[in-house]
């Protein structure tokens, strides 16, 4: 659906620096992203960081951090000027006190002369009553100049408020919601400009949107309750709106508001724990949106190329770190081996400590054929591929011993191995597979039996990859070195059982 003035589409997004960015506001940008790609027009990011007492340091260069991370381009905004800036509403505070004064001279808005105390008061007045929130009583609306004066003398610096008209409504075809109307009379006189000559976000969105020619605003559904308001002054300035569409909430997998527990941890967290920005992407744009009741994985392009608003759901989107782990899982095992090698590095390299924290690159390019099947995240490779890096192994004895062997049994086979792997003349996966298999039939044992003994000798793993292509990777020094270990470890059970009855 294209804007009904123009055929440009410009859509914004704009976060406030209150922290890192969350999975819901990386939705938002989203949704507004592909829609500006699909149509050919500008994604336009601008920072909403008016409101100073929430304001954090840092989070600026964090959403502009993990907007680069996720390939969510802006054609305007920071450190990409073009003809609306400043992105920064920080730097736009003439432009907002000149339009509030505006609004003062046409009389749709006037100062408000209250203090804190009084507006405190009026708030517990109606909670004593078990009156609904009614919002400011109007007391400073139409005071006279000589009562306006005295309020000045006073020395309490205003606000500016704006006139809500006291009867009528308001209403808004929304485009994912439908028609919604409001009664004037139950919205109350809301603060444009703060006294210390900051904007609220009603006054600087609405200015801001217009001045930027933004087209349509896609936003979060928390915002519908505000839209009477942006419209009203709207209809003050004489700006055309754009056209609104309010995103369904993102709710937990027990259908209650997302918080920790359901994982809406910053998106740069989700960077830090190995998921793909490929696989977040594709995960985000299903929160609320759908191709068709099939259709899972899909690519940047294809995404492009289908969204659509109409395709977006009224109802709330489900978040499910499950499903989103199996889809990075196929991401992973979409990569190629150099590519992946190349992006499980910097996780072994953070996961892996002491001897385990030197990581040769050829060598790892070895190991990841073997694992590639099993991540689901990048930072699962530093406990999956641990074993192919320690020169120690750490495990229960106890696990060599296999169902029906003993003790002894599993010393035989281990002894065994060692004269095979010794005298092997390629150490390769197909020449270990043919002398163990053969030496397995010799011990009498089945190939359960005496390849897990021989996998916890070399892995300390009851579960690893292939056998013979760990062992071939792995090389035959090491081998033989933990299969020694093994024995070892194996003697000393034994001679400690044999003592116990004397104990």
């Amino acid at each position: 659906m294209v804007h009904s003035v123009g055929s440009q589409v410009r859509v914004r997004f704009a976060p406030s620096p209150t922290g890192e960015p969350h999975v819901g506001n990386l939705r938002t940008a989203l949704f507004n992203w592909l829609f500006a790609r699909r149509h050919g027009g500008q994604f336009i990011l601008r920072v909403e960081d008016t409101d100073r007492e929430r304001y954090v340091s840092g989070a600026i260069e964090a959403i502009l951090d993990s907007l680069r991370w996720l390939g969510l381009d802006w054609d305007e905004g920071p450190g990409v000027e073009g003809p609306h800036g400043p992105y920064l509403q920080s730097q736009r505070l003439e432009v907002y006190q000149r339009v509030a004064q505006e609004l003062i001279d046409k009389g749709y808005a006037y100062l408000c002369h209250c203090s804190r105390e009084r507006l405190e008061e009026i708030r517990r007045e109606q909670q004593r009553r078990r009156l609904p929130p009614a919002g400011y009583d109007r007391h400073c609306r139409d005071l006279s100049p000589q009562e306006r004066q005295e309020c000045i003398a006073q020395g309490i610096v205003p606000v500016v408020r704006f006139k809500m008209p006291l009867s009528g409504e308001a209403s808004v075809d929304d485009l994912i919601r439908g028609g919604v109307t409001w009664q004037n009379e139950l919205l109350d006189d809301f603060v444009l400009l703060k006294s210390d000559g900051y904007p609220t976000y009603h006054l600087a969105n609405v200015v801001d949107d217009h001045l930027m020619e933004i087209s349509h605003v896609m936003r979060a559904e928390e915002w519908l309750s505000s839209t009477p308001r942006h419209l009203h002054l709207y209809q003050a300035l004489g700006y055309e709106p754009p056209l609104f569409a309010h995103l369904p909430m993102i709710l937990g997998p027990d259908r209650s508001k997302l918080s920790k527990r359901h994982g809406a941890t910053s998106i740069l967290e989700y960077r830090t724990e190995g998921f793909l920005p490929e696989a977040m992407v594709n995960f985000m744009a299903l929160l609320g949106w759908s191709l068709d009741d099939k259709t899972d994985i899909m690519s940047r392009d294809v995404l492009i190329e289908h969204f659509s608003i109409e395709r977006i759901g009224k109802a709330g989107a489900i978040f499910d770190k499950e499903k989103l782990s199996w889809m990075n899982g196929i991401y992973i095992r979409q990569l190629s081996l150099d590519t992946l090698a190349e992006k499980v590095m910097p996780f072994l390299e953070r996961d892996l400590t002491g001897e385990m924290a030197s990581v040769d690159k050829e060598y790892l390019k070895r190991v990841v054929p073997l694992v590639q099947e099993r991540l689901k995240t990048l930072a699962d490779s530093a406990e999956v591929t641990a074993y192919f890096f320690q020169d120690e192994l750490s495990y229960d004895p106890h696990l060599l011993v296999q169902k029906d062997m003993d003790v002894d049994s599993t010393l035989n086979a281990l002894r065994r191995a060692l004269d095979v792997l010794d005298n092997l003349a390629d150490f390769d996966a197909r020449s270990l597979e043919e002398a163990l298999r053969s030496t397995s039939s010799e011990l009498g044992l089945s190939g359960r039996q005496f390849f897990g003994v021989l996998r916890v000798a070399t892995t300390g793993r009851v579960a690893a990859p292939p056998l013979f292509e760990t062992m071939e990777v792995l090389g035959r020094v090491r081998c033989v070195s933990r299969i020694k270990a093994a024995v070892v470890r194996l003697e000393k059970e034994q001679k400690g059982t044999r003592r116990e009855p004397g104990i």
